[in-house]
């Protein structure tokens, strides 16, 4: 599972993965490359496009030390390998090995993967919608198809409360914002849990935005499962369509209408999608600081940490509750 605040690594975290060690750790299996490697862009894991002899490309995704267990990220790799097996366009991790997708360079988790290309969305057409929309369901069928027992589950407990305490434990809330950040986020998870009860949970995408979704000439490739969860089918729909006005509410209904070609939905579950969003705000908080001691966070979260940051935070969530007691009074 994930791990705590304290046994996140600083920023020389990947500094032994130098390039002879992703080199080798690409030819495993005889393939060879020609050198030439590119960074792609990823705060989590490492993660490098490396041009091979043959004209193809692969992607190395290093998973970063301490995170995921071995368990943990296989399930990841069955679950893409479950999805291809129906025809969903995903990217399969390649075999390192006979039957094993997972191996090791220096201490560090690494996986292979096909290069996809095509382009990243920054909307969605109506008809782009439903076909997200169908593929969407086939994703949910088969991710209800197992369990995934080493994949975290999305609760608000997991999701509210667990990030709460990690935030409290390793002190990262100034004295001035910390009785009323913990104040509220009690009250948001007392105020949502009873809208949770009684959904069912399965394997879902969990990080579903559209910059996970790549357009191909096929059509939609979902990217990026290091987030895999368990969790509601509605996750994964909110997170391809954020938006709260009305155009946002619209698309969902256009997506929804398609997804039930292939699997129910039931209305009632869209309640859960302003909990979903304020649980996220606490989560996305935790994670920025699991992962400050790295220099790139560091850089790209600036403000991260300071008092105006966590007033944000507590303005931003108090809204949210608002708007959950007018959408569910």
């Amino acid at each position: 599972m994930d791990a705590r605040i304290d046994d996140a690594s600083p920023s020389e975290v990947f500094r032994r993965l130098t390039p002879e060690h992703c080199l080798d750790a690409v030819e495993v299996g005889g393939r060879r490359c020609t050198g030439r490697v590119f960074a792609l862009n990823s705060y989590e894991n490492r993660v490098y496009q490396f041009e091979l002899e043959d004209g193809s490309s692969v992607v190395g995704k290093f998973y970063r030390p301490g995170r995921w267990s071995r368990d943990t990220i296989l399930e990841e790799h069955t679950f893409l390998k479950d999805l291809a097996e129906e025809e969903i366009p995903v990217a399969v991790p390649i075999a390192l090995a006979p039957g094993d997708t997972l191996a090791e360079v220096d201490g560090i988790l690494y996986a292979l993967f096909p290069r996809v290309r095509g382009r990243v969305p920054q909307e969605l057409s109506d008809a782009e919608v439903r076909m997200v929309g169908r593929l969407l369901a086939r994703l949910h069928n088969v991710g209800a198809s197992r369990d995934a027992p080493h994949r975290l589950r999305l609760t608000p407990r997991t999701y509210g409360l667990d990030n709460l305490e990690a935030l409290l434990d390793h002190d990262h809330l100034p004295p001035e914002v910390k009785d009323g950040y913990a104040f509220t986020v009690r009250a948001l998870v007392e105020r949502i849990e009873p809208y949770f009860r009684d959904v069912p949970v399965h394997r879902i995408h969990g990080d579903c935005h559209l910059g996970n979704l790549i357009w191909t000439d096929e059509g939609p490739t979902f990217l990026d499962f290091d987030d895999t969860l368990v969790g509601p089918a509605v996750q994964d729909v909110w997170m391809l369509l954020p938006s709260f006005d009305d155009e946002g509410h619209r698309q969902r209904k256009v997506l929804l209408e398609a997804y039930e070609e292939f699997r129910p939905f039931d209305p009632a579950w869209l309640r859960l999608v302003e909990p979903l969003r304020a649980l996220r705000f606490v989560h996305y908080s935790c994670w920025i600081a699991r992962r400050f001691g790295d220099a790139v966070f560091q850089r790209t979260f600036p403000h991260f940490g300071t008092v105006q940051y966590w007033q944000r935070e507590v303005l931003d969530l108090r809204e949210q509750i608002a708007r959950i007691d007018n959408l569910n009074g």
